[in-house]
């Protein structure tokens, strides 16, 4: 006898992932974090009141690299160019494996020279 207390019931995302194909979820994921990084640069850029062409002029990058990262455009940018807007915007990038947690160890905040 089964007991339907204890039967777990899914939610919609689950039934969602879980109808998807293994390149539909890789897609999806890759997606999802695109998304959560231009809501990151955005929301930091809103807190500091901070516009595209003020940023990119302080980290010393162009305003369509900085505009491509707000609104999570799929556009290429290399990682130093991510490195300037997120140190600019006041952001330390952490590492971690195997529980030992690294910084990329920023020198210079520019968030305070705004």
């Amino acid at each position: 006898m089964t007991n339907s207390i204890n039967k777990k019931i899914k939610t919609t995302f689950e039934e969602f992932i879980e109808a998807k194909t293994p390149e539909q979820k890789k897609e999806y994921e890759e997606g999802y974090h695109d998304f959560l990084l231009s809501e990151l640069i955005l929301a930091a850029m809103e807190e500091d009141d901070v516009s595209v062409r003020k940023l990119s002029k302080l980290v010393g990058v162009s305003p369509t690299i900085v505009q491509d990262m707000k609104s999570g455009a799929k556009v290429s940018f290399n990682t130093k160019s991510l490195f300037k807007v997120l140190q600019g915007l006041g952001y330390n990038i952490l590492l971690e494996r195997n529980g030992i947690v690294t910084s990329l160890g920023f020198t210079q905040n520019t968030k305070n020279n705004k």
